[in-house]
């Protein structure tokens, strides 16, 4: 079943920059799926055109369970809970510690201070930083950083993860253990798309493979889960 399905998607800037044209493809539940191409070929503009940032001029989005053709503003929170985001730059909010920076997703969407604290614990024990807790972003190495950004978008148990170029600001290590664990997570039945420049990263797996180049879809390439 799919997670996401995309129908002749097109984004347009300034009635003249063609950021997307004409997208069509679907990621099934509990898919793995890497997103590459150059930078400009639009692979941040569908990300944020499937979390309702930006909306298509031409086509629809489903995602989720909501579609694009007639999704109100309303029912864009309630979207945005059925996804999880990671970035590059980690978006870590500096003056809290790495426990509150995944509490505080909790907190803003009202759940008990009980169900927080647990919820919390559960998720820095799954990525293995529950002993940083009281720890500051800036007292974390690059992938702690984002160790701690993935535990905050699974607040929710999202049924797609996006991860925009995760490991680009991260060494060879850190990659290999941000890597192994959007593995460990998309094994439990979470889908996985992954925007990312590091081609020698996507061979390494045999995951599905979308390209994109000036805005088009070039290249669809089918993998094995691993």
């Amino acid at each position: 079943m799919a997670i996401l399905t995309l129908k002749n998607v097109g984004k347009v800037y300034n009635k003249r920059w063609v950021a997307l044209s004409d997208l069509d493809f679907s990621i099934a539940e509990g898919e793995f799926v890497f997103l590459i191409g150059p930078s400009g070929a639009g692979k941040t503009t569908l990300l944020k055109l499937i979390l309702a940032q930006e909306t298509p001029d031409t086509g629809i989005i489903d995602v989720a369970g909501f579609s694009s053709s007639t999704l109100k503003h309303e029912e864009i929170p309630l979207l945005r809970r059925k996804l999880g985001v990671i970035f590059q730059d980690f978006k870590l909010l500096p003056d809290m510690t790495a426990w509150n920076n995944v509490a505080f997703a909790l907190r803003v969407c009202g759940y008990p201070g009980k169900m927080v604290k647990t919820r919390t614990d559960e998720l820095l024990a799954q990525v293995g930083l529950l002993h940083k807790s009281k720890s500051y972003p800036q007292e974390l190495s690059g992938g702690e950083s984002q160790r701690i950004a993935i535990a905050r978008a699974l607040v929710h148990s999202p049924v797609l993860l996006l991860a925009d170029e995760p490991t680009g600001n991260l060494d060879t290590h850190a990659t290999d253990e941000i890597l192994q664990l959007l593995l460990d997570i998309n094994r439990q039945g979470m889908a996985v798309l992954m925007a990312t420049h590091d081609i020698e990263l996507v061979e390494r797996f045999g995951f599905r493979v979308l390209e994109l180049q000036e805005g088009y879809l070039i290249g669809d390439r089918k993998g094995n889960s691993v």
